[in-house]
């Protein structure tokens, strides 16, 4: 490790004696944790203690958040259901009213949010500041756009002008949001308000790391109008809270691991209730020829090192044509080289901390595993308790190979291993390795070759000449994953629509579907036989 790397800022936190922000009272949270739903006439034997998170800068404890049992969240979906009633006949405009409202309060008081998100996650500012852009986009991009999105279709019937039909769109009722410590405020929020917007209520389990960041959330959106019971939280361990959550509501969306995205999708079905699941991923991103070299490497930084490498989409493979794969990876360990580590609540610091001991234990097996098998250290590779307790400098590997778990494991950390190979078709190859897809990127000055390129890798997105922002930013395209790295869509209309049930409704007139009363059945069959055969030859659709 050389002096430079020594030398990385190391602001101290605002407040003198812990990373708690200034600001924050003990009353305010109490106000906060006001919204978690307990149910006082029905406790049950062995409730569990209140949940405290701790503190990623320092290790000190956060607050107190009322740990909920399972008779907590059926009462929870039953005032839901019971505010839900009322909310799916408010005008689609009306509601659109209240999440624009949301949207300005959001971005008035955005100082306050991301200084609960660094002290519950750790994370750099910038990186915090990027959920609240996204869920400033999805308010602005629903609200705007929920009336199109569940529009009453009107479709031809059986019989032209005798048989009138539309497809319109009904709530689920209850949808259950399971969302991840990694980003509490665009995951955690950013799919409850489409779901809102499409006439539901919503239970959501939040995640006992961040639970004070939904619940500031939860009082803004009370704020801007939302009726107070539509959106319920409950916070507890997953195995128990998440479990009832999933057994309680018409419709659960699920953020986080692949195996536990399987236990709730096993449950959910076997109450025949749908689920839409983003789970993990070991994104590749692929480095041709003809790239851009300093571009490729500044964005390859960004895309594996981008909230400390705590993101589903960051990119953790790199495959670098072998005629460039020097040049590449030497940029690539300047840019890495270059960021600075910081734990301020301000801009200064690129990348933040790691969110918890488990997790900084997890990245360092990783790369000690790689590295005892002979893979080699380009460049960091060390904690970083100078900075903070739970710190890891942004880490390069080459020559990892299958034995090593790095190799294929998601790590879900600020580490990323470099490849090269000699053709396109290797590249293909080795994008496609694993049970993942869930994103991908390919950086290449010819455009209309990367994006036949694209279609070839199995992935819910692909970026060109990006890492990963470009797709996931566009509120108004789908956002998801194949194989092992989940089901379903965020964003766009899909977003929007997965929340709702098409329900078909026909209106026959003058003439009932059938034979006439004197009618014999094989003449009405020989009748019906003409018309299908003219239909066919008129081309009707």
């Amino acid at each position: 490790m050389n002096s430079e790397q020594h030398q990385m800022e190391v602001p101290l936190p605002r407040a003198a004696s812990s990373s708690r922000p200034a600001w924050v009272t003990d009353e305010l949270i109490g106000r906060w944790c006001a919204w978690v739903h307990r149910d006082e006439t029905r406790q049950e034997p062995g409730a569990v203690e209140p949940l405290t998170a701790i503190a990623p800068y320092d290790l000190s404890p956060i607050a107190p958040v009322p740990a909920c049992v399972p008779g907590d969240v059926e009462s929870a979906a039953a005032a839901a259901a019971g505010a839900q009633r009322e909310w799916s006949r408010t005008p689609v405009a009306r509601r659109g009213e209240i999440v624009l409202a949301f949207h300005d309060l959001l971005l008035e008081r955005q100082d306050q949010v991301l200084d609960l998100i660094q002290w519950e996650t750790g994370k750099a500012r910038y990186h915090a500041w990027q959920e609240v852009a996204q869920v400033v986009a999805i308010a602005r991009h629903y609200a705007r756009r929920a009336g199109r999105y569940l529009a009453t279709r009107r479709v031809r019937g059986m019989i032209p002008g005798l048989t009138k039909v539309r497809q319109v769109r009904v709530p689920k009722g209850v949808v259950g949001v399971i969302s991840p410590w990694n980003y509490p405020l665009y995951l955690g929020v950013g799919d409850v308000v489409p779901a809102l917007l499409a006439g539901n209520a919503v239970v959501s389990k939040a995640d006992p790391q961040t639970a004070l960041t939904m619940l500031w959330t939860r009082s803004l959106l009370n704020e801007a109008g939302l009726p107070a019971d539509l959106w319920q939280i409950v916070a507890g361990d997953g195995a128990v809270v998440g479990t009832a959550v999933v057994d309680a509501v018409d419709f659960v969306c699920f953020t986080g691991s692949t195996a536990t995205g399987r236990a709730v999708a096993e449950r959910a079905a076997r109450r025949l209730v749908g689920s839409s699941l983003e789970l993990g991923g070991k994104n590749p991103l692929i480095v041709r020829e003809d790239a851009d070299i300093a571009a490729a490497a500044a964005g390859t930084a960004v895309a594996a090192f981008t909230n400390t490498g705590q993101m589903c989409i960051h990119i953790e493979r790199v495959y670098v044509h072998e005629n460039v794969y020097d040049a590449f990876r030497d940029e690539l360990v300047r840019a890495t080289k270059a960021l600075r580590l910081g734990r301020s609540y301000d801009y200064v610091g690129d990348l933040g901390s790691l969110v918890s001991p488990k997790q900084l234990a997890a990245v360092r097996a990783h790369v000690e595993d790689a590295v005892g098998k002979g893979a080699k250290l380009l460049t960091g590779g060390r904690t970083r308790p100078d900075v903070g307790p739970l710190f890891y400098e942004p880490t390069i590997l080459e020559d990892v190979t299958p034995a090593m778990d790095v190799c294929t494991d998601e790590t879900f950390g600020p580490v990323v291993s470099l490849y090269p190979y000699s053709t396109d078709d290797e590249a293909l190859k080795l994008a496609n390795q694993g049970t993942y897809g869930l994103s991908a990127s390919i950086w290449s000055r010819d455009t209309r070759e990367a994006a036949r390129m694209a279609g070839l890798i199995r992935s819910g997105s692909v970026n060109i000449n990006d890492g990963a922002a470009a797709a996931a930013g566009s509120i108004e395209a789908d956002m998801g994953g194949m194989g092992d790295s989940g089901l379903g869509r965020r964003h766009g209309a899909e977003g929007l629509r997965k929340y709702t049930e098409s329900q078909t409704v026909a209106v026959q007139r003058l003439l009932p579907l059938g034979p006439l009363p004197a009618q014999s059945l094989e003449k009405f069959v020989r009748r019906t036989n003409g018309q299908l055969a003219l239909m066919r030859r008129l081309r009707v659709r």
